[in-house]
């Protein structure tokens, strides 16, 4: 049997990974109804939830690995659960969407290891994903969204529409004193030919062996040791928040956290939950009358990124195996450096996450990292 093919995806947190793998499966099936891609997630916290949003896209199979970065605690852990989506899913191609904080080097070297010692696997390239409206942010404050950039062999451009052309050039500007030669396209919102992301045939990623030294001062990569320090960049809290059964989270309290959190603070929100229909994606006419679905029961993922949050219900099947009588929502809030202590205080004390009705539920709210 041929090789599965792999694509890594990478880049800093909130760029759109999720979005342009999901946005692929339509062009995957109408050329070939049959086709099946596969997708190894590497979430920050506790919970699947991107992945859960894949498993609603018609996504042959996924696996996660959660709480820890992909190339650094968990790489031990991939060759297991490549495995298990070969045995169990037979894929035609396999993707690892890793975290914001990975390192991608890292991640192909692994790969590229596994393909050799077991022949089932060959690594087909790495995309880099660049979020243009936020890039100048995080690039300033992250040597890991860098190296990102630079250990690729494709870099897409996302959320370039919602920036002038001077934005966008200087992006491409700062990406450019990296000094690599990569190829790049512009997304379409989020959208990519499938062409262009698979069948790269990379050729960095498939010569990569050892791993090159990181140093964060000078930002020289000539050695091959990885220095685990980026897992520092960000910190992460837990949240639950429990009822009886029956119970929704209350709409409004929890829009106005979402309106109110800063992006210079907070970079992603990330949760499923159980609300009224009244929750609005951003940008959405909050007063445009709210349409049920009948395949969902008020069960919704929630991706908040840099200010803008979209709701994506969940259907009925997929709801059940997500939700239990008592746990109505499950959260994970990955943050700037030094600002966990201060948002635990919000969430405890502020009243954003509560349940209908006036009852206030239990919340919980532990940072994990």
């Amino acid at each position: 049997m041929a090789p599965i093919p792999i694509t890594i995806v990478t880049g800093f947190l909130g760029s759109g990974k999720t979005t342009l793998l999901l946005n692929l499966v339509p062009q995957l099936r109408a050329a070939n109804p049959s086709y099946g891609l596969a997708l190894l997630k590497n979430e920050f916290g506790d919970v699947a939830i991107d992945s859960q949003l894949a498993s609603s896209s018609a996504v042959s199979g996924v696996q996660e690995l959660l709480n820890g970065c992909i190339c650094c605690n968990l790489v031990g852990q991939l060759s297991t659960a490549l495995e298990e989506l070969r045995a169990n899913v037979s894929p035609d191609r396999i993707v690892i969407e890793t975290s914001g904080s990975a390192f991608p080097a890292t991640l192909a070297i692994e790969v590229n290891r596994l393909a050799r010692e077991t022949g089932h696997y060959s690594l087909d390239g790495v995309v880099s994903v660049i979020d243009v409206e936020n890039w100048k942010g995080y690039e300033d404050t992250s040597y890991t969204a860098r190296i990102q950039a630079r250990y690729t062999d494709l870099i897409v451009f996302n959320k370039w529409e919602n920036c002038d052309n001077r934005k966008f050039d200087d992006c491409l500007d700062r990406v450019g004193d990296l000094e690599v030669d990569v190829a790049w396209v512009k997304s379409d919102r989020g959208q990519v030919p499938v062409d262009l992301i698979f069948g790269i045939d990379g050729g960095l990623a498939a010569a990569l062996t050892e791993e090159p030294t990181i140093n964060k001062n000078s930002q020289t990569y000539d050695g091959h040791h990885h220095n685990h320090d980026h897992q520092n960049e960000v910190e992460v809290l837990s949240i639950t928040l429990s009822g009886r059964a029956g119970a929704i989270v209350n709409a409004t309290k929890l829009m106005a956290l979402l309106n109110s959190a800063p992006k210079d603070e907070v970079y992603r929100i990330k949760s499923v939950l159980t609300t009224s229909p009244m929750v609005r994606s951003s940008g959405e006419d909050e007063n445009a009358t709210p349409t049920t679905p009948t395949h969902h029961s008020n069960r919704y993922i929630l991706n908040w990124a840099f200010g803008r949050w979209t709701f994506t219900p969940l259907d009925s099947e997929i709801a059940e195996h997500s939700s239990s009588h008592q746990t109505v929502l499950r959260m994970t809030m990955i943050l700037a450096r030094y600002e966990s202590g201060k948002w635990k205080n919000k969430l405890e004390v502020g009243g954003f996450l509560e349940l209908e009705d006036e009852e206030k539920g239990q919340l919980a709210v532990t940072k994990i990292s």
